[in-house]
């Protein structure tokens, strides 16, 4: 039943029929239907509902009701913190926090009738506080050095850790959504995504102060210009999937491309809202929220906020900051040429498909028709160059070294103007190999062809022997271009690399180039491996009429492309390849994937330069129905935000994600202090105190604890130095924390779900924490080998369109793998098998908190799994060498103390001792690994 148009309303108003009508109905009899959930409609009102039906219903034309809510922050999320701390269970402020949190809990306790578990055991308790904190188990030394009286020293020196730092970043990596690979169709690696998990890794350790951390992650370029952390922290709005082919491929002067745009700002703002504000912002994309207080026109203020950036690898720290202005420059220069060179095509193609619109589809057509599938694709062409000897260069990536016999290159061939065979094909040029994308390290020429002219091969393949040499990167450069009538070029139509038993690694591989024309089907970079080559049509007819079109398709485009047009094309490409050699010149330093609004263009995925795209409320969230122009701002949830930022006329994008960040990070916002602490809260019990984290609204729950979430939050906002690790630190060492996880039926038959903590949470070990694990029982994981690049526990193999991620070709025994998981290479197409099944999070969702499921698939993952068995043969040889006598009772009592924590019982002795004689310690190794005691924290 929908009353907002006037078309739909007839159908249930019955206009002059009023006992007829359908709405009335609905809101007359004993149990009305509407108003739903509210006071039925007064007498009165339900009649001057019959008195303006039995009118004939008017209604103004064009008129469409629309709803316009009231700004109701009467909710407990949004009402203000209080000013000061709660009081403790003396009814004075409590001066002791944990005194403060067991005051409260037990207040509850008392209230239902419970009675708290006592502590838990010192083994118990050192092995949880340790994962916990750590995401590691004690040692046997940590274990024996532990008691309940120095257990505040304990949590000291975890939280001391550089270990705790990398345990609590993957928490909140889960909430960004943190991935290495874009995701959606063509699922390219990010290669250097990593920065952004070591910011985030360091943020924890170094207890950076929350507001500072929320602030570099929205806007950390402008507001702390000085810190290379506050370019690495964007990566935070950058860090979720990212539509290759909608950005590059298609573009935003298509409409697909414009939603593709439209989609990934509403990533960027759900992510931003989701995670720093437990806020679903995303609701309001195509009307008013229908539970919140927060309206289309808040939505797409933030979309004005983030109209200028985009995703894509940016410096942040090595040049000068003059360096880095003269860089920031060049990259808004070169985009808006790439601008205006895109605005100069599309009117030339407008204007060609305008007089000759036919032509275009019956030359694909008679291409296709007229040969055996696939039909041909031209190859790859680089970019116009004013100058002959411009140096240009293209080349693939094998994927890991293998030998090759031959090279061969095979020129391109272009109908157009009837150039035929040959086309582009360098004058001069040189074939390289290497050891690293960039060509910096172990280069080594291949055959050189530089030194002369070189006749056009025409049709004939350049073969070039390399020998069986073992080969990863082949490049191969233009020394000298390809001439045209008033500019050069350079163009291939396949590069092959033959192995011993010919066939052709080359294809499907990767293809990087120094510059490329993207215009499918003609040219790309992906048809230089796509093993497709030139061949005539063999219809003379169809070949006959081919030519014709292209003529006169050609003859259509020169007459389009004045000689004003040509020489502003030119002019163009002179400038662009101008700032080309300049920026190549300027030092970039290191780079981190990360929102920015400055880059190289690739394909149709153009920078803005930071000039931000107009950004229109879209009815009903359409695309193609576009409203009002929007200002930036946000929703104002709090008293004293503003819906719209006050910026001025000459307010950059710039201001308005400062502003935006501040905002949020205010004293006065009190989403921002209830969302992380409850986050901290089940970071260290396994469950919030609000169950859904990223959703504080009222389609969420509400907190079990009200006045401890705001206890915490008010403590976190009045620190001086507005410390996590305090609030951490006081979870951990309240006697809550500290209880036995033992189950009581009285108990349970009042609060089975342990909603009011009268015992400690039993746990699984979280996937990372289960391979770490592995690894540590094995005496392989190498915890000195912090930050940098991801390692990588799969082989990519680079099919025509997109890599697939083989996990199965991976070597368990690679020591390059045996750091800890936080530092594991994340794809999100294709996701780690033994991680998955464990429960790792989607890297493609802000992830606030994971499943916990017990599947049998588990239990075979955990005994079959390949680093498993490679783990359980190596801690095997650790037990083997504990006694040179092969006492098993001191083998069976060290594997224990290593995978347990500690030393088995007397039942556990026995039958662990005989598996070791029946079966060997890697079996052994096997069954702990098995084990309940070592699958679960408590």
């Amino acid at each position: 039943m929908r009353l907002d148009l006037y078309e739909q309303a007839l159908q249930v108003i019955a206009p002059g029929q009023p006992e007829e009508s359908l709405l009335v109905q609905q809101v007359t009899g004993d149990a009305p239907a509407m108003p739903q959930d509210a006071p039925p409609l007064s007498a009165d009102e339900v009649q001057r509902l019959r008195d303006w039906i039995a009118a004939g219903a008017p209604w103004p034309e064009q008129r469409v009701l629309q709803a316009d809510p009231q700004r109701n922050l009467d909710w407990w999320s949004l009402r203000p913190l209080p000013e000061t701390m709660p009081a403790g269970s003396s009814g004075e402020p409590a001066a002791d926090p944990a005194h403060l949190v067991d005051a409260l809990l037990d207040k509850q306790l008392a209230a239902a009738g419970l009675t708290a578990q006592p502590l838990a055991a010192a083994d118990v308790l050192i092995r949880r506080l340790t994962y916990d904190l750590t995401g590691l188990p004690p040692t046997p030394e940590e274990v024996a050095a532990f008691s309940l009286d120095n257990y505040e020293q304990a949590v000291d020196r975890l939280l001391a850790s550089p270990a705790f730092g990398e345990k609590w970043a993957r928490h909140w990596l889960d909430a960004a959504r943190y991935g290495e690979t874009h995701g959606y169709d063509k699922d390219q690696p990010r290669n250097h995504a990593w920065p952004y998990r070591d910011y985030v890794i360091a943020a924890f350790n170094n207890d950076k102060p929350y507001p500072r951390f929320v602030q570099e992650q929205i806007a950390g370029d402008v507001l702390f210009p000085d810190d290379p952390a506050g370019v690495i922290a964007l990566g935070f709005l950058a860090a979720g999937p990212w539509d290759l082919i909608g950005h590059v491929e298609v573009g935003e002067q298509k409409i697909d491309g414009r939603i593709a745009k439209h989609l990934d700002r509403d990533e960027m703002i759900s992510a931003v809202f989701n995670v720093f504000t437990s806020t679903t912002v995303q609701c309001a994309q195509c009307h008013h929220h229908k539970f919140d207080p927060v309206k289309m026109e808040d939505y797409y203020r933030l979309h004005a906020v983030f109209a200028a950036v985009d995703r894509a690898d940016r410096s942040y720290a090595g040049p000068t900051p003059q360096q880095q202005r003269e860089r920031d420059a060049l990259l808004a220069q070169a985009a808006e040429l790439d601008r205006q060179r895109e605005q100069i095509d599309a009117a030339v193609r407008a204007a060609v498909a305008a007089r000759a619109g036919g032509h275009e589809p019956r030359i694909a057509e008679l291409k296709q028709d007229s040969l055996p599938p696939p039909h041909p694709a031209y190859g790859w062409h680089s970019q116009i160059s004013p100058q002959r000897d411009a140096s240009k260069w293209v080349q693939i990536d094998l994927g890991q070294r293998q030998a090759i016999q031959q090279i061969r290159l095979l020129a391109a061939f272009d109908h157009f103007a009837n150039i035929g065979a040959g086309f582009g094909f360098p004058v001069r040029y040189k074939l390289e190999t290497a050891e690293d994308a960039e060509f910096t390290s172990a280069v080594r020429l291949l055959h050189d062809a530089s030194g002369e002219d070189q006749l056009n091969p025409k049709d004939e393949p350049v073969t070039i022997d390399v020998g069986g040499k073992t080969l990863r990167y082949i490049r191969v450069t233009a020394t000298q271009l390809a001439p045209r009538s008033d500019d050069y070029i350079f163009a291939l139509g396949e590069l092959e690399a033959i192995s011993s038993d010919g066939r052709n690694l080359a294809r499907g591989t990767q293809v990087t180039s120094s510059d490329s024309i993207e215009a499918a089907p003609r040219w790309g970079r992906a048809n230089l491996t796509d093993g497709i080559h030139h061949r005539e049509l063999a219809d003379p007819q169809a070949l006959a009429e081919l030519r014709r079109l292209e003529r006169e398709l050609a003859a259509v485009e020169a007459e389009v492309l004045t000689l004003q047009v040509a020489q502003r094309l030119r002019e163009i490409g002179e400038q662009r390849a101008a700032i080309q050699q300049q920026l190549q010149a300027l030092p970039r330093g290191p780079v981190v994937y990360a929102a920015t609004s400055r880059f190289s263009s690739q394909g149709q995925f153009i920078a803005t330069g930071g000039q931000p795209r107009t950004i229109h409320l879209l009815q009903r969230g359409d695309i193609g129905r576009p409203g009002e122009v929007m200002p930036s701002g946000m929703p104002p949830l709090w008293p004293g935000a503003t819906a719209e930022f006050s910026l001025g006329t000459a307010a950059t994008e710039a201001d308005a994600r400062a502003a935006l960040a501040n905002a949020i990070a205010s004293r006065e916002n009190p989403l921002l202090w209830r969302s992380i602490v409850n986050r901290l809260w089940q970071w260290t019990f396994s469950q919030p105190l609000v169950g859904t984290p990223n959703d504080f609204g009222r389609m969420g729950m509400q907190p079990t604890h009200p006045e401890l979430l705001d206890a915490l939050a008010v403590r976190l906002r009045d620190d001086p130095q507005h410390s996590l690790k305090s609030i951490i630190r006081l979870l951990v060492t309240s006697q809550a924390y500290r209880r036995s996880s033992d189950h009581d039926e009285a108990a349970a038959a009042i609060d089975a779900d342990n909603r009011l903590l009268w015992r400690g949470n039993r746990r699984r070990l979280t996937a990372e924490e289960f391979r770490d694990t592995l690894l540590l029982a094995s005496g392989k994981l190498r915890l000195e080998e912090r930050g940098g690049p991801s390692f990588r526990d799969f082989v990519i193999e680079k099919p025509e369109h997109s890599p697939h991620y083989q996990y199965h070709l991976s070597d368990p025994n690679d020591p390059l793998t045996y750091r800890r998981s936080i530092y594991r290479f994340i794809v999100r197409s294709q996701p780690q098998p033994l991680l998955t099944v464990l429960d790792c999070a989607d890297p493609s969702l802000s992830v606030a908190a994971r499943d916990e499921s017990t599947t049998a698939l588990q239990a075979l993952t955990q005994w079959n799994n390949r680093l498993v068995e490679a783990m359980s043969r190596h801690f095997g040889e650790r037990i083997r060498a504990v006694s040179n006598d092969s006492s098993a009772a001191d083998e069976v009592d060290f594997a224990c103390r290593i995978a347990l924590g500690r030393p088995p019982d007397a039942t556990e002795h026995a039958a662990l001792s005989a598996h070791l004689q029946a079966h060997g310690a890697a079996s052994l190794a096997r069954v702990l690994f098995n084990l309940n005691a070592f699958v679960y924290v408590d």
